[in-house]
Parts: structure tokens; C-alpha cells; sequence
């Protein structure tokens, strides 16, 4: 379960970092709405870390939860903020999506 709960952290890691890219983007009271998103997002990604780490290996939590945030803020920055998307890039990605599936195999807990 609270390895659920360690994705789920992640992916709103992903919606906090987003949330910044478009309140840089927005202009007017709407960048306050993206801001109140970013506080929000942050606010659930770190409840559910702290969660998750009272069962969970601390070094291995936070690298699964940086990881997925990496990867996730990575593609939306190429699908939504035309961020480039080069082999390297690309490359890389799979490689740390690689290096969390790993880190999870390995875990002692449960």
C-alpha cells in the first residue's frame, strides 16, 4: 500500500512542478489559481511522502519519488511546454524509469 502511496506522491510532484510552469506562463489573477494548484500539490505530495516513509526505506523512497517526479515533469515539459526531445533526453528518461523499477525490486520492505 504505501507503495502506492509513494506513486501517487510522485505523480503530484509532477503537478506541483507543472503548476509553476504555468503560473509563468499566465498572466492576471490566473497565475494566483496556479499558485493555490502548486500549494495544494505540494501540500498532498509531502503528506503522502512522510506517509510512505514510515514503512518504506528512506533513501529509496525519496529516489522513487524524485525519480517519478523527474520523468513525469520531464514529459510534461516535452507534451505541453515544447521542452525538446532529443535521443538524449529520451535516453536518459528510460534510464531513470530503469534505475526506479530497480531500486523497487531491490527494496527490503515490504
Amino acid at each position: 500500500m504505501n507503495w502506492i502511496l509513494l506513486i501517487i506522491a510522485g505523480l503530484f510532484e509532477v503537478a506541483f512542478a507543472s503548476c509553476l510552469g504555468k503560473a509563468k506562463e499566465a498572466t492576471g489573477n490566473e497565475v494566483y489559481w496556479w499558485y493555490a494548484g502548486f500549494f495544494i500539490a505540494l501540500t498532498i505530495s509531502m503528506t503522502l511522502l512522510i506517509k510512505a516513509t514510515q514503512t518504506l526505506p528512506i533513501g529509496t523512497a525519496y529516489a522513487v519519488w524524485t525519480g517519478i517526479g523527474a520523468v513525469g515533469t520531464a514529459l510534461v515539459g516535452i507534451l505541453f511546454f515544447k521542452d525538446p526531445a532529443s535521443f538524449w533526453r529520451v535516453f536518459f528518461m528510460i534510464t531513470l524509469i530503469g534505475s526506479i523499477v530497480g531500486l523497487k525490486a531491490v527494496s527490503q520492505a515490504a
